[in-house]
């Protein structure tokens, strides 16, 4: 290896709930450094989840969400000979987590005509309850690992 790794930065806990989760998530969904609004939003779709799951915790219903969200396996070109293959590849539980968030937030923003706080939570509820788009993206990524699962053996 020519260069060194980098050295994997420590993850501030978010304030009201404690969880480096929902910091991630804050993280992701924030844009141009405004990590206040971010927060906002993040808190807001909490708060509508609470109202409507009633007997359940809001980060319950948000870890859930990822973990329905979080692809086990994915596909990456590889160039063999002339050709490219997609070869299907296990995902690290570190990626698996930062998809899962990307895709929700991304699902999220493309609800048009909804605040964010509101796409937000209906993404999330979504999620929990195993529909929505971003559960949709993930059988989509397993179903074309599948489809490649003859190409696993380029897996290097």
């Amino acid at each position: 290896m020519r260069r060194r790794r980098t050295t994997k930065r420590e993850l501030i806990p978010d304030v009201k709930y404690n969880s480096e989760l929902v910091a991630r998530l804050i993280n992701t969904l924030m844009k141009c450094g405004k990590k206040s609004i971010a927060q906002k939003i993040v808190y807001g779709a909490f708060d509508y989840i609470a109202t409507q799951k009633k007997d359940m915790e809001p980060l319950e219903v948000f870890i859930q969400a990822v973990e329905n969200v979080k692809p086990k396996v994915e596909v990456k070109s590889r160039r063999v000979g002339g050709a490219n293959y997609q070869v299907p590849i296990d995902v690290a539980p570190e990626r698996q987590v930062a998809l899962a968030i990307r895709w929700i937030t991304t699902y999220s923003q493309a609800k048009k005509g909804k605040p964010m706080m509101i796409a937000l939570a209906t993404e999330l509820l979504d999620a929990f309850d195993n529909t929505g788009s971003s559960v949709k993206k993930k059988d989509d990524t397993h179903k074309m690992a599948q489809a490649n699962k003859a190409f696993a053996h380029y897996r290097w």
